[in-house]
């Protein structure tokens, strides 16, 4: 099993298919990335030079997924193995094993650039994945040294994207005045988001870092009194999860249900959330329209 990491690139080393990968070419590096944010941030630094094949599917909950054949196959012909770290994709140690893959390489984008006291939803801080894209530019060079340099111009490119998603969702949100930033989430998927835009996170339907746990009784009856004392105005589901409970707690209090949120995972093709930019820009949109009751809109276009 792999240890806890912050951000975790795996060059995968596999004697099986190290003939075929010299004959096909740089071209046809095969990278594997679990989690559809990693996979968006491969992709966007390989561009046309090399395929991803991406784990998780579109709004799949990562923290139940449960790892299938194809997982395996696609992990023992893979020259590069990209994975999130932590709770996220805590099934990877095992699908590596299955695979007889040996993650020989193991590269961190810094711990104080991944996640932070188990909470693995590291990607929600724009300035946390600036740390991850160069970890895996450097991960690809390493292994396709003749790309390099179409590797590192498409990591500035999106670097820049990043920085500039940072400073629109921070201008939207000094908008929204600190006593209306108050956040009920589904489950505690974005305290990196909170904590980067001064947000209270007021509490959490489920009140965990993973989806797999279930909320009690006690812990619906504590969240709808804590809502009705600090005047919550809006409780946001999220995309991954069934908002039937959020729904709930929204008619006992009087808040209102908002626009569902992109937590754990990105969305489907053409959806607000098909990117990792898009997943951000839509969430603070969402979150500000949310906080403020419709008197705060803003317009993100990094």
């Amino acid at each position: 099993m792999l240890r806890p990491l912050a951000f975790a690139v795996l060059t995968a080393a596999v004697a099986a298919c190290g003939g075929d990968r010299e004959a096909a070419g740089p071209e046809a590096l095969r990278i594997v990335a679990t989690t559809t944010q990693v996979a968006d941030f491969a992709r966007t630094v390989v561009g046309t030079r090399a395929s991803v094949h991406q784990v998780l599917s579109p709004n799949t909950d990562p923290h139940e997924y449960e790892v299938r054949p194809g997982d395996v196959k696609a992990l023992l012909h893979a020259d590069l193995v990209v994975s999130s770290g932590g709770e996220a994709d805590a099934w990877l140690g095992d699908a590596l094993s299955a695979a007889g893959v040996d993650a020989s390489d193991v590269v961190e984008a810094g711990r104080a650039g991944g996640f932070e006291g188990g909470d693995p939803h590291w990607w929600q801080d724009p300035s946390r994945v600036e740390k991850g894209v160069v970890a895996i530019r450097d991960a690809l060079i390493r292994a396709d040294g003749a790309g390099a340099a179409v590797y590192r111009a498409n990591a500035a490119r999106y670097l820049g994207r990043l920085r500039r998603l940072d400073a629109e969702v921070r201008a939207c949100m000094a908008r929204v005045p600190a006593g209306e930033r108050l956040l009920v989430t589904s489950h505690d998927a974005l305290g990196y988001y909170a904590r980067r835009y001064g947000i209270r996170v007021v509490g959490a339907v489920i009140p965990a870092l993973t989806t797999a746990a279930q909320p009690s009784a006690g812990d619906v009856a504590k969240l709808v009194g804590t809502i009705r004392r600090t005047g919550v105005r809006t409780i946001f589901a999220e995309s991954s999860v069934n908002p039937k409970v959020e729904e709930a707690i929204a008619r006992q209090t009087g808040a209102r249900l908002g626009a569902a949120l992109w937590a754990d995972s990105l969305g489907p093709p053409r959806s607000s959330g098909a990117t990792y930019i898009g997943s951000i820009e839509a969430n603070t949109r969402a979150l500000a329209d949310g906080f403020t009751s419709g008197a705060v809109s803003c317009h993100l276009d990094a």
